[in-house]
């Protein structure tokens, strides 16, 4: 797998997303443009961004928190501290999320890598409310899908639901960090809005069931619930791109 930094600025800040794909395939595959969760781009989430590029896809990984950002170890109060930052301030949350996606497809695109017009989204937790509130904003994505999804709601309330792409949400029934009520308010924005939505919801599951390094009480690793959970995205793919 090749993995290539790519450096862009907003409002005068520097940030270095990744593109990740393998580079023994010789054609030209559809974009996977990815926000990880809040440890952002590290050793961990370009791991999970090789598996799901494979041989079939390129993966846009998405900054949003700074160049150099993963590189040290944080607690989980200053990783929470850095994802509400973000989180809070939805006007960056589209600006540098659009202006990752925009920076790091134009690379792709250099390299001879992707096929115009076949662009999807993925977000793990944090990753996955960030990856919402632009398509919320009419982001360009075929399809979105979201893991174990922090934030499902717009920050904003009342927020224009302009969704172009089908979504797949796949969480866990038991998560206590985004709960029913909040799955239920997302469900009904969804249907308001028209969009082709599913969710697929594993009984007893907590939260961040597709992150390795989630070991202990409400954030836990499932390698079997991480396995479906790509299966079923996969396969969105096939159906959609």
């Amino acid at each position: 797998m090749a993995e290539k930094k790519v450096p862009y600025q907003v409002n005068g800040r520097q940030f270095e997303g990744m593109v990740v794909y393998d580079d023994n395939v010789r054609a030209k595959r559809p974009a996977i443009f990815m926000q990880p969760d809040w440890k952002g781009v590290c050793a961990d989430t370009i791991a999970q961004a090789r598996i799901v590029a494979g041989k079939d896809y390129v993966v846009l990984m998405a900054d949003m928190f700074g160049a150099g950002y993963g590189d040290q170890p944080k607690t989980r109060e200053q990783l929470a501290a850095g994802m509400r930052a973000v989180h809070d301030d939805l006007a960056f949350t589209i600006a540098c999320g659009g202006k990752a996606c925009d920076t790091l497809l134009a690379e792709a695109g250099r390299l001879g890598l992707v096929e115009a017009g076949r662009t999807a989204a993925i977000g793990y937790c944090a990753g996955g409310g960030f990856a919402l509130e632009q398509a919320r904003a009419g982001a360009d994505f075929k399809a979105v899908v979201v893991f174990h999804v922090t934030n499902p709601n717009p920050v904003v309330p009342g927020t224009p639901c302009n969704i172009k792409g089908r979504v797949l949400a796949v969480h866990g029934s038991a998560d206590p960090v985004t709960p029913k009520p909040m799955m239920d308010a997302f469900e009904e924005e969804m249907t308001n809005a028209k969009v082709d939505w599913q969710v697929m919801m594993f009984g007893g599951a907590v939260h961040s069931f597709c992150d390795p390094t989630a070991n202990a009480g409400p954030t836990r690793y499932d390698a079997k619930l991480c396995r479906k959970s790509y299966m079923l995205m996969l396969d969105f793919f096939a159906e959609t791109l």
